[in-house]
């Protein structure tokens, strides 16, 4: 079989598309190829509703300690109601009135009861909840919890209310219906959490995040039973807390975006009600130009100072050897204490360059006066003062590992975002650390990869004491590439499994069952206000000035965003820089490429015999084909779409390519060398991104070929 990649190239990468250029002839086409486009079609719609079905009866996550499943199901109707029995709290009232809208809203049941309330307890209650005190909104603090549903009765047991809101959020995942109505399963679950810091941290300073976008995403924290909200709240690009004693903080470093206390006091309330502590951080010594803007005669070097608009690792450094910074920080940290009633406040401490240290003759001559070898050691001098300062208004000191220092005591928590050995180097030096390393979701990496990222190191020599000392971890939400548009799609659904990662037992790690249940988390989240999906079509209409977006989704579907740090290496962004195009549009782990890359290694596993899956990929690979020429028209009259042609392009030859591939591979056909060299060569076009995306379902595509040049 003679195949020409090079017209292939020639024709999607190097040849400008014209209208009228018709990429397409009669030729490249075929009845049997549009048939079985057709027929797929039809069979994908049916599978995906059937799949759908079954999905959504056995999907919860994070998955219990424990479940015993009994036989027969528990129905539920209009007359469904719940108790409260026990030393019961407001919080748990509200959970439970929560969790009752939230049913009705699914299933549509008319019911009589409008909320659960200490008055309206039907002592003939469907479902009755017990729990033994109020719990604490602190770290420890018992969160374990029993659920057992019977056919006649559903009982969810706690130690205190906080268990019993996390019994609440298993309860809503198990709902399940039929031709006949609504059910749950019979079933007994008997759970409690991994780890004791379970949590998220929201960038609000690089992008400002509203007020609405923080309590939805608390609502989905405590859909997957995360416990702490890490708020960042000081940067280089802004300053985001309102500050009565130093009001030029807000007034001079925030460009006017920043959260009253009333508002803060809010969320820390809307936060409690859901068992998720509030722990807010305040970036020193670096990253502290916003601060400086209002008080220059703190920095290391001397001002003024100004907002900065770009990313990176900037120079202003608060000046760590004049008295003047400590009375200023006493005042703002007693302040912070009062508003923020957490235990816990983080001081940041990342990425101090020292550059302004350096230059600086009066804080060099401090350091050889007090015998200071290195910035380190001038930084962990600085943290001592601060954890003075903390310690007095009774708050513990959390820091990112760039605290870690001899110097410092075993009273403080490190957050480890390098990696495992600095987290085990802390456990062993006796210090309480938390994992952030492998969950910086802001890094587009995909949801497998994250999941499968366990808080205690596989290769870690720890003795029980020490395994103790790590006490969870944290997904990190960095904001310099979302606004409160994009930003729930960068979150969810992936921090579910992650969320999973932090609560369940190590050995649940089925990637493919994690999936399955993720697809279903990621809908049911949906009823919370995120905007993770419904966000998607809407950018796309946008971009596509309202026109069909289908041709632009079929391509997006298949795009991610350049991960890890490139996106800024590309193409320099400010924080005034537009976050609306297709690179914003295109979503982290894109599910149909991920699918199409499955479906290839099964091909080549053992399916070339497999007439149903060689119809599938084939389907696919026609559509993508053929995407472009439906594209085209409307990327044409869409100016912001422009940079995008390329990738369009790009998914047509890599489609045409992998047709061949897999021509080639069913018909056990030995590919000529010239074919193979091109192919290679075309490859490496297909990898590089466009418009800081990435096409897919080009590792798939890779496969295919290399299967062909092993056989």
């Amino acid at each position: 079989m003679k195949i020409n990649l090079g017209n292939i190239a020639n024709r999607w990468l190097f040849k400008p598309t014209k209208r009228s250029d018709n990429p397409f002839s009669t030729s490249d086409k075929s009845i049997y190829m549009m048939l079985l486009y057709i027929i797929g079609v039809i069979f994908m719609v049916s599978s995906i509703t059937a799949a759908a079905q079954n999905n959504q009866s056995n999907a919860m996550m994070p998955l219990p300690a424990k479940i015993d499943l009994g036989d027969g199901i528990c129905r539920i109707d209009s007359s469904f109601t719940i108790a409260v029995k026990g030393e019961a709290s407001e919080r748990l009232y509200k959970g439970a009135s929560r969790a009752l809208r939230r049913l009705t809203r699914r299933t549509g049941l008319f019911v009589a009861q409008a909320y659960v309330t200490e008055t309206d307890n039907d002592p003939d209650a469907k479902m009755e909840i017990r729990v033994n005190r109020p719990g604490q909104v602190v770290l420890y603090e018992n969160e374990s919890y029993q659920l057992e549903i019977r056919p006649d009765k559903i009982l969810l047991t706690a130690e205190t209310d906080i268990g019993a809101i996390r019994g609440l959020e298993t309860f809503l995942q198990l709902l399940s219906a039929d031709k006949s109505g609504y059910f749950f399963p019979v079933v007994e679950i008997t759970d409690a959490p991994r780890f004791p810091w379970r949590g998220l941290m929201i960038d609000a300073c690089r992008h400002f995040m509203p007020v609405d976008v923080i309590k939805r995403n608390l609502d989905g924290m405590a859909a997957v039973k995360l416990n702490v909200m890490h708020w960042h709240l000081t940067e280089d690009q802004g300053f985001r807390v309102e500050s009565k004693v130093y009001p030029k903080l807000h007034e001079l470093g925030s460009d006017g975006y920043y959260y009253t206390q009333a508002q803060i006091k809010d969320i820390i309330a809307y936060a409690a009600d859901r068992g998720i502590r509030v722990v807010p951080e305040f970036d020193l010594p670096g990253h502290a130009t916003s601060w400086l803007v209002a008080h220059p005669e703190l920095a290391s070097a001397p001002g003024p100072y100004e907002i900065e608009r770009a990313w990176g690792i900037f120079n202003p450094t608060f000046n760590p050897t004049i008295a003047e910074t400590y009375t200023f920080l006493d005042n703002f940290l007693r302040e912070m204490s009062q508003l923020f009633p957490d235990e816990y406040m983080h001081i940041g401490g990342d990425e101090n360059n020292g550059k302004q240290w350096d230059a600086n003759p009066e804080i060099q001559a401090f350091m050889q006066e007090n015998e200071i070898p290195d910035n380190h050691t001038l930084q962990s001098y600085f943290n001592r003062r601060l954890l003075e300062i903390l310690t007095r208004y009774g708050k513990k000191m959390v820091g990112w590992e760039e605290i870690l220092h001899p110097d410092m005591p075993k009273n403080i928590v490190i957050q480890s975002w390098r990696g495992a050995e600095s987290l085990v180097e802390a456990a062993t030096m006796g210090y309480q650390v938390m994992l952030s390393r492998g969950y910086y979701i802001d890094l587009i990496q995909p949801t497998d990869f994250h999941y499968l990222n366990d808080p205690v190191p596989a290769e870690a020599e720890l003795s029980p004491e020490q395994l103790k000392l790590i006490i969870g971890g944290e997904a990190t939400m960095w904001a310099e590439f979302v606004s409160a548009e994009t930003v729930d799609s960068r979150i969810w659904p992936r921090t579910a499994a992650i969320a999973e990662r932090f609560w369940s037992p190590k050995e649940v790690n089925d990637i493919n069952d994690m999936y399955r249940r993720l697809e279903v988390i990621s809908f049911r989240l949906e009823e919370l206000g995120l905007m993770h999906e419904k966000n998607y079509p809407m950018m796309l209409r946008r971009l596509t000035n309202n026109q069909d977006i289908e041709p632009l989704k079929t391509l997006v579907d298949v795009l991610e965003p350049v991960k890890i740090y490139t996106r800024n290496r590309l193409r320099e962004q400010y924080s005034h820089s537009p976050l609306t195009r297709v690179v914003d549009a295109a979503r982290p782990d894109a599910k149909t490429a991920r699918i199409f890359r499955q479906k290839v290694a099964e091909f080549l596993s053992d399916g070339k015999d497999n007439s149903q899956l060689k119809a599938e990929l084939k389907r696919w690979l026609v559509k993508w084909q053929e995407n472009h020429k439906l594209l085209f028209p409307v990327i044409e009259t869409s100016p912001v779409l422009h940079e995008i042609m390329p990738m369009s392009q790009k998914l047509a030859a890599a489609a045409e390519l992998a047709l061949q591939a897999v021509t080639l591979i069913e018909n056990n056909e030995k590919p000529e060398r010239l074919w193979l060299d091109q192919s290679i060569a075309l490859l490496a076009e297909l990898k590089k991104p466009v418009a800081q995306t990435e096409l897919m379902i080009v590792p798939g595509v890779e496969s295919l070929l290399q299967s062909l040049v092993e056989n």
